[in-house]
């Protein structure tokens, strides 16, 4: 049976772990807690400043600062289980009653789960985060999505047929509802009052990619044999991404919408942002006092020198904009190197399972934070199999050790634990115990 989704049904699939997508999950909600549910938010709230408040919480951040700003640590562990968080916390064991209750409740029992038995290297902080409320207008036209319920397999139409049509799209924007975000901020003030601090936090994407949004307008066939049939189309779909983005960024920044990222908040595709090198400002955020980032899963079949043309040149003005930058998640970079490595300002990248570790971990060496993505599938069982992953963690490390690698090792993108929530707590183990030997 498919877990429940928060939010009537509308929770993401990822256990509310990618925040830009959560966001409008709880603007979707009625602004109401009930006393009752009230009551029991602020016991685990209570629960989580405690946390926060252990001495190992402030050592894990000088690790975080330390290892970001590329002075040598032991590995850093991270695992976010995402849809297992659903198999980690069932809907039936949470007791508020309100859907709005319901999403903090779940929030905030994850960062007990963190803080109490993960053994990752997450850092707890005695802050709840709430974010604008806000409509985001088309571009005038959209795919039509066909299946995904239950969160099964779904497939789309695409938005633009012909590119005669390129100069009916309009670029998307946002309109923040100032009165509404103001009542949920105060709700939430109400609620956690004297117990957590509250943070109004802007996150209006996830990456600068682009090539996810071009696949959703045209389609990823069409994306493929278009690079040889009609390269001058997909050049101008681009620079509309490209130009979309870069006025996105604009509005937000001229706005006052942009909050930092450059201490606990997740960055890029896997570790947080602790940082002494970008400034931390509450008001006046500059994309430049923020870390950026850009990857193109969509095109890990395309050439490098295809992926250079088609895709890079319009991704790179945007990333210029930022203070520092992440680049890549699921696709291999290896080869593609000689073209990422001219991001600049770039810090963290991302090594999937299909890279050839041993080059990465060479061309990296101590100038980049070396992003290891660990398999996922390994925890998809009833029971990890140790030696397994131990066996392929232990290589990691010692790749790491022999090239002088900055490394974390980073447990995402999970469908399933195996129902089993002893698996992410056997692999940080494993993975703490493999990483103490570099």
């Amino acid at each position: 049976m498919a877990p429940e989704r928060l939010g009537n049904g509308l929770g993401d699939s990822l256990g509310l772990s990618l925040t830009y997508e959560s966001q409008k999950i709880v603007n979707s909600q009625a602004f109401v807690i009930a006393p009752k549910d009230k009551e029991i938010l602020r016991g685990l709230a209570f629960r989580v400043a405690e946390l926060a408040s252990r001495p190992v919480e402030a050592e894990k951040k000088k690790l975080w600062y330390a290892h970001n700003d590329l002075k040598p640590t032991r590995p850093l562990v991270f695992c976010d289980p995402e849809n297992g968080w659903y198999e980690i916390i069932p809907g039936n064991t949470l007791q508020c009653e309100g859907s709005l209750a319901r999403i903090w409740e779940f929030k905030l029992r994850k960062e007990i789960f963190w803080g109490e038995r993960m053994g990752d290297d997450q850092v707890i902080v005695p802050c709840f985060n709430v974010q604008y409320v806000f409509t985001q207008h088309g571009r005038g036209m959209e795919q039509t999505v066909i299946g995904g319920d239950d969160n099964g397999a779904y497939m789309w139409e695409p938005a633009l047929k012909d590119y005669a049509d390129l100069d009916k799209l309009r670029f998307s924007r946002f309109e923040v509802d100032r009165a509404q975000t103001d009542l949920l901020l105060g709700l939430a003030a109400d609620t956690f009052d004297g117990i957590l601090t509250i943070r109004l936090e802007g996150c209006w994407w996830w990456s600068f990619g682009m090539t996810s949004d071009l696949i959703n307008l045209i389609g990823s066939e069409k994306m493929m044999l278009g690079m040889y049939d009609d390269p001058g189309g997909i050049h101008k779909l681009m620079a509309f991404l490209r130009d979309e983005n870069l006025a996105k960024l604009d509005f937000l920044e001229q706005n006052g919408l942009l909050t930092s990222n450059c201490e606990d908040t997740y960055v890029g595709s896997g570790g947080f942002g602790w940082t002494k090198e970008l400034k931390v400002t509450e008001t006046a955020v500059k994309p430049m006092d923020m870390w950026g980032f850009g990857e193109s899963q969509e095109t890990a079949g395309v050439s490098p020198d295809m992926f250079e043309e088609f895709v890079f040149q319009y991704q790179l003005p945007l990333l210029e904009k930022f203070g520092l930058n992440c680049y890549g998640c699921c696709e291999a970079l290896d080869k593609r190197w000689h073209i990422i490595n001219r991001i600049p300002r770039l810090r963290r990248v991302s090594v999937s399972n299909w890279v050839n570790e041993e080059s990465m971990a060479e061309q990296l060496g101590e100038d980049y934070i070396y992003s290891r993505k660990a398999p996922s599938a390994s925890l998809a069982m009833p029971r990890i199999h140790e030696d397994s992953v131990r066996a392929g963690l232990r290589h990691t490390v010692d790749l790491a050790r022999r090239h002088g690698c900055r490394l974390e090792l980073i447990m995402k993108d999970n469908h399933t634990i195996g129902r089993n929530p002893q698996n992410v707590l056997d692999w940080c183990r494993i993975a703490k115990e493999e990483g103490e030997r570099l």
